[in-house]
């Protein structure tokens, strides 16, 4: 199908956008990657009246040290991501698990913040970041504020940004030395969004864990933060019994929706043994 006409904007600074989200109020959409808006607009799911396309900001594009943080601009696409030699020493979660998502056409066009402000919990970086203990960074006409990647999500296709708003970066803490960590996603063919995933990040010390922080992917109306799994592993070592333990409390938490990719306790099942292989694929990276 084809979308119903609307006016077309290419602001040139975070400013001007601000001003044309405020001004046009409702009827307006932001474009980044437009790999989910497009198709909506072509099925008429989403009709707004004017696009603004954020693309041409110099200020949410790159990846830098700041402040001790690595800040991202959400207009950083998957594949500028994946090519970073700063995540890649820094935080290597982030380039490994971009290679998982799509293929390479829409990497290189999907940036990391429409991935995460579209607020779909099938999307793989809402997760990610809740593993990362991200935070957002919001801009809005009265000013920037910060939100936590786990009190971001409010449900699905609903975040804490403000219709006058944009997620203008990410910003996480490097990597400690001797951190394991990684993204397991379950997917039927190239390209597909997860049936489930597990993002994991892991520290051990004598044996037993120290830290660990657990994001889940497309297991519930949002992306998920495994409290209770994380708390199973906290201070024992890692074997079958503390496994199964984290598994366990992952498919307590789960509320998938059925749909083609499986039913709800093939989808729960599935959670639990992504969680058990990021677990074992992170524990084998700390040192």
């Amino acid at each position: 199908m084809i979308p119903p006409s609307f006016a077309y904007h290419a602001p040139r600074s975070i400013g001007e956008a601000l001003t044309l989200l405020t001004e046009l109020g409702d009827d307006a959409k932001l474009l980044a990657g437009g790999h989910s808006l497009l198709p909506m607009m072509k099925l008429r799911f989403a009709q707004p009246g004017a696009l603004i396309d954020i693309n041409r900001i110099p200020e949410l594009h790159g990846i830098r040290e700041e402040g001790g943080l690595i800040r991202i601009g959400a207009m950083t696409s998957e594949n500028d991501l994946i090519k970073s030699s700063l995540l890649q020493t820094s935080l290597p979660l982030l380039p490994q698990a971009a290679l998982l998502i799509a293929d390479p056409q829409v990497r290189n066009r999907g940036t990391i913040g429409g991935d995460i402000a579209h607020g779909d919990p099938g999307n793989d970086h809402p997760a990610i970041a809740m593993a990362l203990d991200a935070t957002f960074v919001l801009q809005g006409p009265s000013g920037e504020r910060k939100v936590k990647a786990v009190d971001f999500f409010h449900g699905t296709y609903m975040t804490a940004l403000a219709e006058n708003e944009i997620l203008t970066a990410i910003l996480v803490a490097p990597f400690q030395a001797g951190t394991g960590y990684a993204y397991q996603k379950l997917k039927r063919k190239t390209g597909d969004w997860a049936t489930a995933g597990a993002a994991v990040v892991l520290r051990m010390a004598g044996g037993s864990v120290t830290q660990v922080s657990i994001g889940l992917t497309n297991v519930a109306s949002t992306a998920l933060r495994a409290s209770a799994a994380e708390a199973a592993l906290l201070g024992k070592p890692l074997n079958d019994t503390t496994l199964e333990a984290a598994a366990q409390a992952v498919r307590a938490v789960c509320e998938p929706a059925e749909d083609l990719r499986g039913d709800i306790e093939y989808k729960t099942a599935m959670a639990g043994e992504m969680v058990k292989r990021a677990i074992r694929a992170a524990a084998a990276l700390c040192h």
